[in-house]
């Protein structure tokens, strides 16, 4: 999203983080898609410069952690509260022996 200007970024991303709220919601953790619907439209509801883009990418970065639902599934690793944001590699993703 780097060569579009905020204005033609920002809608998409907020959708984006829309989309993800929604299957939060889905997976039965509705504090945290709380949390981030609101961040999501104060940001959003602000001045659409790349300071906007950056904090609606990291939080989209942040909400597409797995939720525990998603890990029983095989989907990724758990959100951790304090969680420092860096992605670990998924327990999936292991080299095939044999």
């Amino acid at each position: 999203m780097d060569s579009n200007s905020p204005a033609e970024d920002l809608p998409t991303l907020y959708r984006a983080i829309l989309d993800r709220v929604a299957l939060l919601e889905a997976a039965g953790e509705r504090a945290e898609a709380a949390r981030v619907r609101s961040q999501a439209t104060t940001t959003y509801s602000r001045a659409w410069d790349a300071r906007a883009r950056r904090e609606l990418e990291a939080l989209l970065r942040r909400a597409e952690r797995p939720t525990e639902a998603e890990v029983l599934l095989g989907r990724g690793r758990a959100r951790r509260a304090g969680r420092t944001g860096r992605r670990q590699p998924s327990p999936t993703a292991t080299t095939a022996e044999g």
